[in-house]
């Protein structure tokens, strides 16, 4: 294989030659582990996750003249937001694993799309399959790939695309996001960290076509794709997509973010860093 060499639109001193077999040394990053290392702060939200139990609980009335048995209940409180937060990155599993069987079965693949459908209907989530399926009529989806893993030699990192499908005659990137719903019914929208995902998986160099056999090819579908990310609800489906002008700066925050997994990992790597100081000796 051919290595290409330091990507025009990559940062002076980001490129970095990998191996792109993945259970190759040394290891690189997935595209949301690179993304991670922004600061995102979710405190807020589990505090309000955490204080909504707390009001909720049926038991706060008769436990305030305990100051014992209110910090059990906050304690309750913490667990149930921790909790919660759990069961919603499980429901996006059995969203994206029907989502997937839905591809498949597409593609005149094997596919067991009935049983993820079953997984969902008995967690009480088969709305979420019907709006994936919405999603598919209403653009006319005509997939191309599922669950396509990509991998990209000069900058060091691999990942994964939920689905790349052909709509309207244009190629077409495409990621999955279940999220809530807000009070008026409607699904909330992606957060914006979604276009520096879709934008890294745009600029793959290579694509995993047999997994069994370690077979790649040069990737063919970074030209100039629609990036969209579909908010997948139970009340509904809300489509969005990239804007095209601001594609060039996502990926320069990628590629800076990338370096920063590589300080990181250099770091860990360096020794301890904090070490025991004892008292001066006496004089």
């Amino acid at each position: 294989m051919t290595v290409p060499g330091l990507a025009a639109d990559s940062p002076d001193g980001f490129g970095r030659m990998y191996r792109r077999s993945l259970s190759d040394e040394p290891t690189v990053p997935s595209i949301t582990t690179v993304i991670a290392q922004q600061p995102l702060d979710l405190d807020g939200w589990r505090s309000y996750m955490a204080a909504r139990h707390l009001a909720d609980h049926p038991e706060l009335r008769t436990a305030l003249d305990s100051p014992a048995r209110i910090r059990q209940l906050v304690r309750t409180a913490v667990d149930a937001s921790e909790d919660y937060a759990r069961a919603a990155a499980q429901r996006g599993d059995r969203v994206h694993a029907f989502a997937e069987q839905l591809t498949l079965r597409a593609l005149g693949r094997p596919h067991q799309l009935t049983e993820a459908r079953e997984l969902l209907r008995s967690h009480g989530e088969e709305a979420f399959a019907l709006n994936v399926e919405r999603w598919w009529e209403a653009f006319s989806v005509e997939p191309l790939a599922a669950e396509q893993t990509v991998w990209n030699t000069t900058l060091g990192y691999a990942g994964t695309l939920d689905l790349v499908a052909r709509i309207n005659g244009r190629v077409c990137l495409v990621d999955y996001k279940t999220k809530g719903t807000t009070r008026d019914g409607r699904v909330k929208p992606p957060d914006e960290k979604v276009a520096m995902q879709l934008v890294a998986g745009m600029k793959a160099e290579e694509g995993l076509l047999d997994a069994e056999a370690g077979e790649w090819e040069p990737w063919r579908y970074g030209e100039d794709p629609l990036l969209i990310a579909v908010a997948v609800g139970e009340t509904e489906f809300a489509a969005v997509r990239v804007n095209p002008d601001v594609r060039r700066h996502h990926w320069l925050t990628f590629c800076r973010l990338r370096r920063v997994w590589d300080a990181r990992v250099e770091t860990a790597a360096a020794g301890r860093t904090l070490l025991p100081l004892p008292p001066p000796p006496i004089a």
